[in-house]
């Protein structure tokens, strides 16, 4: 029997006891269920909505969010977004402060641009150079338009990704999500209008219009660089906390070193 429940609504999983005033958002984007271990963790004390962004825009996404916090959700929400979800949280409490009481980032993408040939440099200096080679090759096959069930090649990049970015990885399968949906699609398509609002400058300027606390909890060996999240939110954001986590990469908690540190800040921050 699962451990969460559906609604009427497709896109979201709910788990725990009323009332559902937190919801974890998953990365990618097109990765959607990943956030499952964490939902699943914090659902023996709260209730948990596990939204599933599958709108192909980035502002559908936005509105995609809403919509199910809106329905869903007791308002306002504490949000924990995980890599792109930690962007695409960012974004709708900004668009939409009322909904959000706290805004949780967990392993966020710098906020500068300068920042980002850095996680990519880190990532490639972790693989070895038949990895790297394969790498090239994958987001060769993801641009390429004769190129056929690209969802294999997306879920293979984001393997390689994994290695790079973990630091000492947690071995139990339970540890991981029972079910991840790929859609590289998704992600080629959002990830383009990201990327061009971290460039612009758009994206942090966004942060002005949040009132809320903001927590980002970052681990020392996550390839996504912590100055890139503290320095920008520290100037914009009028209540901003950063949290390293020691021996800890992208996602903490398949980190067999950090995991239980990680929950506990995490609890700790929902009290």
């Amino acid at each position: 029997m699962s451990d969460y429940r559906r609604t009427n609504l497709e896109n979201v999983r709910i788990y725990g006891p009323s009332p559902y005033n937190i919801a974890v958002i998953h990365g990618g984007p097109g990765a959607a269920g990943e956030m499952a271990p964490v939902a699943r963790e914090l659902a023996a004390k709260w209730g948990v909505l596990e939204p599933l962004q599958t709108a192909a825009s980035l502002e559908g996404q936005v509105e995609e969010l809403r919509a199910v916090l809106e329905k869903e959700g007791d308002i306002p929400v504490t949000l924990i977004g995980f890599s792109w979800g930690a962007w695409l949280g960012f974004i709708v409490t900004a668009k939409y402060p009322t909904l959000v009481k706290k805004l949780i980032l967990i392993g966020c993408g710098a906020f500068g641009d300068e920042y980002a040939a850095q996680t990519q440099q880190t990532r490639q200096s972790r693989l070895t150079e038949t990895e790297r080679n394969e790498l090239k090759s994958l987001v060769i096959a993801l641009n390429d338009p004769t190129v056929k069930d690209k969802d294999i090649s997306f879920a293979r990049l984001g393997a390689l990704a994994s290695k790079a970015d973990t630091y000492a990885p947690l071995q139990s399968a339970s540890d991981e999500p029972d079910e991840i949906i790929i859609n590289s699609d998704i992600f080629k398509r959002i990830w383009q209008d990201a990327d061009e609002l971290r460039r612009s400058g758009k994206l942090l300027e966004l942060g002005y219009h949040i009132k809320c606390p903001v927590v980002a909890i970052h681990g020392d060996y996550d390839p996504h660089p912590a100055e890139g999240v503290q320095k920008p939110l520290s100037v914009i954001l009028s209540d901003f906390r950063i949290i390293l986590l020691k021996n800890c990469g992208h996602k903490p908690w398949v980190e067999r070193d950090a995991k239980d540190g990680f929950y506990e800040v995490l609890k700790g921050e929902l009290l």
